[in-house]
């Protein structure tokens, strides 16, 4: 009786143990992290490789997405350069051409407690906080006026540089011009030839329309 008492004790913590083994196991992988998106921007002055930020920015980030499987960046040019300042790309063409945008203006997430670092890019907009849709623009230095602020919003930080720094040193420090109505125009033509996405997650979030938008922009130097 009392074998067959320490056979049934020995068998319960078996299985108890098997559960737990199985819990951990389902933990893990549940709360395993999730390689971010990264997008790679193939210029005429070489390769940029941006990792997204699909948590802190979802909406900027599922736009970006969106575009950049829409082939919308493919030809597109870096059309205002400042150095120790931003580079910005997204809205024209070679010609200095306007490209439309395709997708509703998107909600301002500057308020996602990512600072507007070197390296760091974020979405270019009007005066208008919810006016950003295809523009965006990569920090040439740290630029913390660009942050928000207690009752101002300021410029959505969605992503990094993780590779090509020196690429975006190099599209910074290019000559400019001033082209009719266009400030700080290279020069020499640096365009996006395609952007292509590396690795992604899927984002989805509600799509909110704010409105007409045109003539984004990062804020003035």
């Amino acid at each position: 009786m009392n074998k067959l008492l320490k056979l049934s004790v020995l068998s319960l913590v078996l299985t108890l143990s098997s559960i737990c083994l199985a819990t951990e196991l389902v933990t893990e992988t549940s709360t395993a992290k999730t390689p971010a998106p990264q997008v790679l921007l193939s210029t005429t002055m070489g390769e940029i490789v941006l990792e997204l930020y699909p948590d802190a920015a979802p909406a900027s980030v599922d736009n970006f997405i969106s575009y950049v499987e829409d082939k919308f960046y493919d030809g597109i040019i870096f059309h205002r350069v400042i150095k120790n300042f931003m580079i910005q790309a997204g809205g024209h063409r070679f010609d200095m051409t306007p490209k439309a945008p395709t997708r509703p203006p998107i909600v301002n997430e500057s308020d996602n407690g990512i600072k507007n670092l070197r390296g760091t890019v974020a979405m270019a907009r009007t005066r208008i906080p919810d006016s950003a849709t295809s523009q965006f623009f990569i920090n040439h230095k740290t630029n913390s006026s660009l942050d928000a602020q207690k009752g101002r919003p300021g410029y959505a930080v969605f992503a990094k540089v993780i590779k090509g720094m020196d690429v975006v040193d190099k599209i910074a420090t290019t000559k400019t011009e001033n082209l009719e109505r266009y400030g700080n125009v290279p020069v020499t033509t640096v365009s996006i030839i395609k952007a292509r996405i590396v690795n992604t997650t899927p984002v989805k979030v509600a799509e909110k329309s704010v409105g007409k938008n045109d003539n984004q922009k990062a804020p003035k130097k």
